[in-house]
């Protein structure tokens, strides 16, 4: 009888040090799970950042854990080749050729890594400035919500790469990144103002953004701006000073 007992007890221990363990891996599987939907609900709201912009940057003034990290791939895409936009259209980009030592393979080994680079720096400075205008404003928000903001808006810009890169590939070739050639003229500036002209779309969605994720007045607004302005000026310049 003691024997039953004991081995009664010793299953009961058993069963109940199994039950929180299986108890935590149902709510890990569920979080995972949760996780997943909301990364898709995430790449989902991408497209629609261009047709349905006021919907997504609404979305994006939620502040949970979960939801957050669940936007970190599309934002991380978007960072890249918003970055990667950029730096084609600026001067620099326009004479790496003209180092005999650099080929068509180190231009896009640099590309891409000054795309990580600058995406990366311009969704910090830029997501600082709209966070301090906030802060100016009087409104408490999230930092990491604010770089969200920045670089959803940065979309047009990202997406200017499908327009700008066959456009430099089909009429300019390597002479794109070499001083002379096919590229000289009003030739090179027409593809810089498409560029443009993408990037003030992003700017348009800045403000957007502004509004419905942040919430600022239109005196914030324009300071977050007025901030932005002075950093992506900076951000132009910096490549020429390498």
């Amino acid at each position: 009888m003691k024997k039953l007992l004991a081995t009664a007890g010793a299953a009961m221990l058993a069963l109940g040090l199994a039950m929180p363990a299986k108890a935590a891996d149902a709510a890990a599987e569920v979080d995972a799970d949760a996780a997943q939907a909301l990364a898709r609900a995430w790449w989902k709201r991408v497209p629609r950042v261009v047709t349905a912009p006021r919907a997504v940057f609404r979305a994006l003034a939620e502040t949970d854990e979960l939801d957050l990290e669940a936007r970190s791939e599309p934002v991380l895409a978007i960072a890249i080749l918003a970055g990667m936009a950029g730096l084609l259209l600026t001067p620099t980009w326009g004479t790496l050729l003209d180092d005999s030592a650099v080929d068509g393979l180190v231009v896009a080994v640099l590309t891409f890594v000054g795309g990580v680079f600058y995406g990366a720096a311009g969704a910090f400075l830029l997501g600082l400035a709209l966070w301090v205008g906030a802060k100016g404003a009087g409104l408490d928000v999230s930092r990491r919500v604010a770089r969200h903001v920045v670089v959803f808006a940065a979309l047009p810009l990202a997406v200017s790469l499908l327009v700008t890169l066959p456009a430099i590939a089909l009429a300019f070739g390597w002479d794109w990144f070499r001083t002379g050639g096919a590229d000289g003229g009003s030739s090179r500036a027409v593809v810089v103002a498409i560029g443009v002209a993408f990037a003030a779309w992003s700017l348009g969605l800045v403000v957007i953004g502004l509004r419905e994720t942040l919430r600022l007045p239109w005196r914030g607004v324009a300071v977050a701006l007025s901030l932005a302005s002075v950093l992506v000026a900076a951000l132009v310049v910096l490549p020429s000073t390498i």
